[in-house]
């Protein structure tokens, strides 16, 4: 029995990235020899063990044949017999197809060393494309790898685009789906994975509502891209060098569904289109399964963040509303979080990149300095009870308000 290091630990340590989890895989071994040796079996489809002290993968050798739809219409053998070589030759990526022994040799059979070092994703055979979930799963590499120069090979890129058009995406289960997008979106460059999946046909299948943004003009005042599919990604590559939280990324992504909706005869103006939106982002949330605090985030980025581009003219009420409308008094990091998205927004567009966002910083800082006030003493001072306590509060965060656009006029 032989176990080596392999997958993403052997990749990270050779790109001198951090590794977090390790994957081992054992040649020469059964399932029975494995528990007696205190290992816990936990793999459904094929033999998968937990170690019983470090508690890390650790998984048979094994082949696989593809007999179905979607990536699980796999069969998969696994024995002792199954060698080294053929187990990494099932695998997606020659990067990722590195073994390393105890010892710290590596064992390399289809040159993921050399790709790594030629900054290449290239696909280990020809059996990549019978797994649809690979397509994400690159897309998603190529997101993570993008500040490394990393670029993928045009033979695996074809297969992608062979791969989406095959009809096999539409067999991913959603959970899978957004599992791949969450972490893309943790990536430094998330916007890099919708641009390939874009470039390989499966950003129409995976995310149409995306998808029909591209080509959808916009004022050349407002928007010197035109393209509002290119500003999304613009927005996206903005907001990820403000916050790493992927509820604020996810929502900025979708602050401008709306105006795939907007009629052609009124283009390249898109009024309401925020609120046109709202129904795309629930269903591209309901179907993938997202979580609701990034659903209802998405909404909200969506009616509000134009406003906040105006911000300093609007209406001491309509700026209280819109700090209920967030629910800020019991959300208060949700403030920060559509400041970012409008600031992503106005900054997310051809030659804007570097312009500075007053408007952000005036929204967060006119909350702060209205959530001064002492709602106990208010009702304690008042003797409230009921629906009246709300209406007090209410009118003396607007005295506030209203004192502090005051002193800042």
């Amino acid at each position: 029995m032989k176990i080596y290091l392999v997958g993403g630990a052997v990749r990270d340590h050779l790109l001198n990235i951090k590794v977090t989890d390790k994957d081992w895989v054992v040649v020469g071994s059964n399932i029975k020899l494995m528990l007696k040796l205190g290992f816990k079996l936990v793999g459904k489809d094929f033999p998968v063990f937990l170690h019983p002290k470090t508690h890390e993968e650790y998984a048979l050798a094994r082949t696989e044949r593809k007999m179905g739809h979607g990536y699980k219409g796999f069969i998969y053998h696994a024995s002792s017999k199954i060698t080294l070589k053929e187990d990494l030759l099932r695998r997606d990526l020659t990067i990722n197809s590195i073994a390393q022994d105890k010892l710290g040799n590596f064992y390399d059979p289809y040159n993921g060393i050399k790709d790594i070092k030629n900054r290449l994703l290239r696909h280990v055979s020809n059996s990549f494309k019978d797994d649809p979930l690979r397509v994400l799963r690159v897309a998603r590499f190529a997101a993570k790898l993008k500040h490394l120069n990393f670029r993928i090979h045009n033979s695996t890129l074809e297969l992608m685009k062979i791969m989406s058009n095959s009809g096999e995406l539409s067999y991913l289960k959603p959970e899978r789906i957004w599992k791949e997008t969450y972490i893309a979106l943790q990536s430094i460059h998330p916007h890099i994975f919708f641009q390939i999946l874009k470039k390989c046909n499966a950003l129409a299948i995976i995310f149409p509502e995306i998808n029909k943004l591209y080509g959808v003009p916009a004022p050349f005042k407002w928007h010197p891209e035109i393209d509002t599919g290119i500003h999304t990604m613009l927005t996206l590559n903005v907001i990820s060098k403000l916050t790493s939280k992927v509820s604020t990324r996810f929502a900025a992504l979708c602050h401008d569904l709306g105006k795939s909706l907007t009629p052609k005869k009124i283009l390249p103006r898109h009024p309401g289109h925020g609120k046109a939106g709202i129904p795309l982002i629930k269903k591209l949330c309901k179907k993938l399964k997202i979580p609701n605090n990034i659903k209802n985030l998405s909404i909200l980025a969506a009616q509000i963040h134009d406003i906040i581009h105006n911000i300093k003219n609007q209406k001491p009420k309509d700026i209280l509303n819109i700090y209920n409308m967030i629910d800020a008094w019991r959300k208060p990091y949700r403030v920060k979080q559509i400041a970012l998205i409008s600031e992503a927004d106005a900054r997310g567009r051809a030659t804007l990149e570097k312009m500075e966002y007053l408007q952000g910083k005036y929204f967060i800082n006119m909350y702060e300095y209205i959530s001064k006030i002492n709602i106990k003493n208010i009702i304690k001072k008042n003797n409230l009870k009921g629906n009246d306590i709300n209406k007090k509060i209410q009118e003396e965060r607007l005295k506030l308000l209203k004192l502090y656009l005051i002193n800042k006029n």
